[in-house]
């Protein structure tokens, strides 16, 4: 007699046009840009979506437009810089939708400014919100992952980076540094998740409209977002959120670790 091997169920197949039925997933930086609009976007093919940010009224607003378009959403107010208040929230989702299959991991922030002038607060923010709060939401729902992974087949983590992990951006160090962390964490991920069947993926995207520029104050790189913005047409939080969908709902084979989108006019 042969030794069997034990494999997970396979997922009850999800209506071609909404791919994601069955599926629950956690947005992070949910109450605007990026996050906001991949959160459409998962829940119209079909997830459920836990919206995690600290901005619990922009929160609230968007839950209530993804159930009038027909979907479902979860809004829990949360820092991801409060490892007790990532934890809960995670504890949240398993108590209430079973664990989460899907984490796109996109709170963060961009302060650029030159080295020289010793800013920081500005530094130890980003490090703080880019770095150790990505790190806050892995540790707390890798174990939902995994478990899902293996009764599923298939989980993802989606984490955001961005081209500045590659690309070197004069007064931008702090900020590109930690999107290399981002890239570079990504691919160890992959390689350490991947044999428990949860994909992981870092997203490099180039100039996206969002308010992540509302929030630079060098006087330097505004001169410089501004002119490019003149320049060429940036990228669109849709763009960003239709590629986090579409590297959801392939085939659990298939794990796309790296995916740089760059607005068409951007040499780099």
């Amino acid at each position: 007699m042969s030794a069997s091997t034990s494999t997970p169920a396979a997922a009850p197949a999800a209506p071609a046009d909404r791919p994601l039925t069955g599926r629950v997933a956690v947005v992070t930086g949910a109450s605007s840009g990026i996050g906001a609009a991949t959160a459409e976007e998962l829940a119209g093919l079909g997830a459920r979506v836990v919206l995690l940010a600290r901005r619990a009224e922009r929160l609230a607003a968007l839950s209530d437009r993804i159930g009038r378009a027909g979907g479902t959403a979860l809004a829990i107010a949360a820092d991801v810089t409060d490892p007790v208040s990532v934890r809960a929230a995670a504890d949240r989702v398993a108590a209430e939708l079973g664990g989460a299959d899907l984490l796109f991991n996109n709170a963060g922030v961009m302060l650029p400014a030159p080295v020289e002038e010793l800013a920081v607060e500005q530094w130890q923010h980003q490090i703080d919100l880019n770095v150790s709060g990505l790190m806050n939401v892995i540790g707390a729902f890798t174990p939902q992952l995994v478990a899902a992974a293996a009764e599923r087949g298939v989980a993802d983590l989606v984490n955001t980076s961005s081209i500045a992990a590659r690309n070197l951006f004069p007064t931008f160090a702090v900020y590109s540094a930690t999107k290399a962390y981002v890239t570079h964490l990504s691919l160890h991920l992959r390689a350490e998740l991947g044999a428990k069947r949860v994909r992981v993926s870092a997203i490099e995207p180039g100039i996206v409209d969002t308010e992540l520029q509302s929030h630079v104050t060098d006087r330097g790189a505004l001169a410089w977002l501004d002119g490019s913005k003149e320049a060429m047409e940036w990228l669109t939080p849709g763009d960003i959120a239709r590629t986090v969908g579409f590297l959801a709902a392939l085939p659990p084979r298939v794990n796309l670790q790296q995916v740089t989108v760059m607005p068409t006019g951007q040499a780099s």
